[in-house]
């Protein structure tokens, strides 16, 4: 029976968590890189123990860490992302134009093909991209140099590059979001960009119906059907059936249609997961409830998954990249919470079990199948 690796980043750690098919007993390792926020950790698709991790920390700045052997041993492989071409500026809340700077990388996501490639979307908003395993990186500029760019706008965590997906039935199609502009897609390998955020409507803005300007969350997709993508946003869930040309709204009966993280089952591509919370201002569960919602028909109609959840008094959130699942059968689902818990439900969300209940506040989980 094959097993699953599962790779956590927390704000003062990684941990690498192992199991068989059954994910009832689990290996976990860790912390590695004890006392660093590690932001993000994900596999390559196309070489098991091949792993990338997002190392970063105020006096030192920003590392990638890459493991050849599945997370026993790393090593430092580049730290050099410098902006390509000339900065520029852009306009935050306030009117006032500013430099780009580069901040952290927020999310890594490796080729669907080659284990030495890998992409990176940073703070402040921009797309690099490693062919050598990490030791360097070269930014995407098309994107950052976009029309739009200097009206972009930070959210409440900073002007982040925080999603990118690879459609694999087309290779030279990226998609990426970034807090507070929009989703963007590029149709020619990051050469040039299109924002695909028509659908989309945020209060707060000038132009609530703006072509950029949308702060949003999170966008995913399954693999069988990447032209199907599902969003969440700054208040509302969305969908799209055209590849991010147009977007709808599914929030349906959620109890509130905030939150971070949205993702979709391995092998039911019109059942997706969010994790609702209260508000923009209070980031926790409502009603102090762990629930992840569930919904088989693609959006609109919804239902709590409680069981194993706690109910009462707890005030956690999930993050954006604080959730996964797994290619099983029976599916697998696992989050994150900034309580430091992680969970896995085995059947598809009917049941949850901590693995763990007392790591540092979690920002990603990932999963990656084991032969």
């Amino acid at each position: 029976m094959s097993g699953v690796r599962l790779l956590v980043g927390t704000r003062k750690g990684a941990f690498v968590m192992t199991s068989d098919g059954t994910r009832e007993r689990w290996d976990v390792t860790g912390p590695h890189f004890a006392g660093w926020e590690i932001y993000h950790l994900k596999g390559s698709p196309a070489d098991p123990n091949r792993l990338y991790a997002s190392q970063s920390s105020s006096w030192f700045g920003q590392v990638i860490q890459r493991s050849n052997d599945g997370g026993k041993t790393w090593e430092t492989v580049g730290n050099k992302f410098v902006y390509d071409g000339p900065t520029g500026t852009h306009l935050w809340y306030d009117g006032t134009p500013h430099p780009w700077e580069f901040e952290r990388v927020w999310h890594l996501e490796p080729s669907l093909t080659d284990p030495d490639t890998v992409y990176a979307g940073v703070e402040d908003a921009a797309l690099f991209r490693s062919t050598d395993g990490g030791h360097t990186w070269q930014e995407l500029p098309g994107l950052r140099t976009h029309g739009s760019a200097r009206s972009w706008q930070p959210g409440a965590g900073g002007m982040c590059l925080h999603t990118i997906l690879l459609d694999p039935s087309r290779p030279e199609r990226i998609f990426t979001a970034i807090s507070a502009a929009g989703v963007f897609r590029s149709d020619d390998a990051g050469k040039t960009w299109r924002p695909m955020n028509r659908g989309l409507k945020s209060d707060g803005i000038p132009d609530p119906n703006a072509e950029v300007g949308h702060c949003v969350h999170r966008i995913a997709m399954h693999r069988s059907r990447p032209s199907v993508l599902f969003m969440q946003k700054h208040w509302d869930v969305m969908r799209s059936d055209d590849a991010g040309e147009s977007w709808r709204e599914i929030s349906g009966n959620l109890p509130t249609d905030f939150g971070f993280p949205i993702d979709v089952h391995a092998h039911e591509p019109d059942t997706i997961y969010v994790v609702p919370i209260k508000s923009d201002s209070e980031h926790y569960v409502p009603d102090a409830r762990l629930r992840v919602y569930r919904s088989r028909t693609g959006g609109h109609e919804w239902e709590p998954l409680t069981k194993g959840l706690p109910q009462r008094d707890c005030y956690v959130n999930v993050l954006r990249d604080a959730m996964a699942v797994d290619s099983l059968d029976p599916c697998g689902v696992y989050f994150g919470t900034t309580g430091g818990q992680v969970y896995v439900s085995a059947d598809a969300g009917n049941s949850w079990t901590p693995i763990v209940r007392d790591l540092p506040s979690v920002v990603s989980v990932e999963v990656h199948a084991l032969p």
